[in-house]
């Protein structure tokens, strides 16, 4: 039987750390548009206090996420048991995005390792903190990070990663806006 929790607490902290990926899921307002969901890994995510997390999101090739906040905010974290006790939980908030160059990146990047191919910070306002019991994830054994993202980047120049940001990263799938400072 699921469980509604007031926040972030002790316990759901642990098992948030402890954990190697999480899923991140936010949707356009418009019906026909396209519905995201995204694996994020790479030890990305700090919890900030039981109503806010935080998590650096790295240049890739598409930008739903970040569209999708600046257009409604609407957000859902997810967080699977692939090892251990069978257990999944999810936070469901609003999550805003802040960018290099804008007044608060260096307050919050800093919370994390230095990057440069970060490309936003999202910090995520948690409404919801609800779990269930995971007894259908199957399990899986945890061999390492792939170090390919890291490796790509540093093989770009600093004008070749923003040449890449613009190209890939300023809208949608559904044309909606995405970065700002590109």
């Amino acid at each position: 039987m699921g469980k509604v929790f007031d926040g972030v607490d002790d316990r759901n902290a642990d098992f948030i750390r402890s954990q190697r990926v999480f899923f991140v899921a936010t949707a356009p307002l418009t019906a026909d548009g396209h519905v995201n969901l995204s694996p994020k890994g790479l030890e990305g995510l700090v919890i900030v206090d039981p109503h806010t997390v935080a998590y650096l999101d790295f240049i890739g090739s598409g930008i739903e996420t970040v569209s999708h906040l600046r257009e409604n905010g609407r957000i859902a974290l997810m967080f699977c048991a692939f090892e251990g006790p069978p257990r999944i939980l999810r936070l469901h908030g609003r999550g805003t995005v802040i960018e290099p160059g804008e007044a608060a990146w260096e307050a919050w990047s800093g919370r994390f390792p230095a990057c440069r191919h970060a490309r936003a910070v999202v910090r995520v306002a948690v409404e919801r903190v609800a779990d269930s019991c995971g007894y259908g994830v199957p399990r899986y054994e945890f061999r390492g990070d792939r170090s390919q993202l890291f490796e790509w980047a540093e093989r770009k120049d600093d004008a070749a990663l923003e040449r890449y940001r613009r190209e890939f990263n300023a809208n949608s799938l559904d044309g909606l806006p995405g970065l700002r400072n590109v």
